[in-house]
């Protein structure tokens, strides 16, 4: 009486997938050793090198729910004024910001033409706008 198995599992593994392995790791290491070589050039700063002022407010104009504007820094968000009010403020809360961008933020339910009327005010006056919205 036999009671030993006739179907014997190998325990070989595959060589050939093995050798395909250490070839392209082979490859790879090749290839990165010779572009580490390649050194490209960065553009440091000096210590001498002015930094720009990051503590500057961005001038903007927030468009309320009313279709009514607050132009900050300077304005209250509990005053809004109309259009023809806000121009002169505007222009100078830009120039006295040292930039040429003007941040345009609005309610929701804001009507276009109160977000166009600011647009038309800094392509007028040669700001870059900066529309800002909330995902």
């Amino acid at each position: 009486m036999d009671l030993g198995t006739k179907h014997k599992v190998k325990i070989e593994g595959g060589m050939a997938s093995m050798t395909d392995l250490v070839f392209l790791l082979l490859i790879f290491f090749i290839i990165m050793s010779l572009m580490s070589e390649n050194q490209t050039p960065i553009d440091l700063p000096k210590a001498t090198d002015i930094t720009p002022d990051t503590n500057r407010v961005t001038p903007t104009v927030i468009i309320t729910e009313d279709n009514l504007y607050v132009v900050t820094p300077g304005g209250s968000i509990d005053q809004p004024m109309e259009f023809e009010d806000i121009k002169e403020l505007a222009a100078s809360v830009v120039e006295s910001s040292g930039k040429s961008k003007l941040k345009i933020a609005g309610h929701r339910n804001a009507s276009y033409e109160a977000v166009f009327n600011v647009l038309a005010l800094s392509q007028a006056n040669g700001w870059d706008p900066v529309l800002a919205y909330d995902r």
